[in-house]
């Protein structure tokens, strides 16, 4: 079954979100519910911000682009309360996407190397240093987590020269393939 996403201008996206607990109503059928919407989406990563939810959740199915960044070859995670670390401070600028932001595409920098510590869908603790684009897409998901979208990581010449886009997405002039919600009309 599939969610709406909410797109680029709904306040749900830049809210920081809060925690859960072991007693998270449901979460496993959430967690699958956010697979399934990533999945119709054409999307590698998803939040819970995303979906409407400010809760530290996240899915990431990186396997879709292993061909060209082969560390993400087989790599399906479930992340609740991630925490990110930086290890390696020289940062690679690489073209991001967002199913919140449709028909955008901008180049972000952002470090190589981090180290994650998330809960899974079982409240299993895990701790892992992950490199190369996987570690982009991690980024990019926790950054949802801290209200931010990858637009906010480019110049402020780059954010002008897309202002048009932007506010099509958030007037609904975007066309999009999936379920979507709009920014609430002022």
């Amino acid at each position: 079954m599939s969610l709406p996403i909410y797109l680029y201008g709904h306040p749900v996206l830049r809210k920081v979100s809060e925690e859960i607990s072991p007693d998270y109503p449901d979460l496993k059928t959430l967690v699958g519910k956010m697979y399934d919407t990533m999945y119709e989406s054409e999307g590698v990563g998803l939040a819970a911000p995303q979906i409407g939810l400010n809760h530290r959740i996240v899915v990431i199915d990186a396997d879709p682009v292993r061909e060209s960044f082969p560390e993400c070859a087989g790599r399906k995670l479930t992340l609740v309360n991630p925490v990110v670390e930086v290890l390696d401070g020289e940062k690679v600028s690489r073209a991001e996407g967002c199913l919140s932001l449709p028909g955008l595409s901008e180049n972000v920098q952002r470090v190589e190397h981090i180290r994650l510590k998330w809960l899974d869908e079982n409240f299993e603790a895990h701790e892992e240093e992950i490199s190369g684009f996987l570690a982009r897409i991690v980024q990019h998901e926790c950054d949802h987590l801290e209200g931010k979208l990858y637009i906010d990581h480019v110049s402020p010449i780059r954010r002008q020269l897309n202002k048009a886009k932007l506010r099509n997405i958030m007037t609904g002039k975007t066309r999009v393939d999936y379920p979507v919600r709009y920014a609430p009309k002022k």
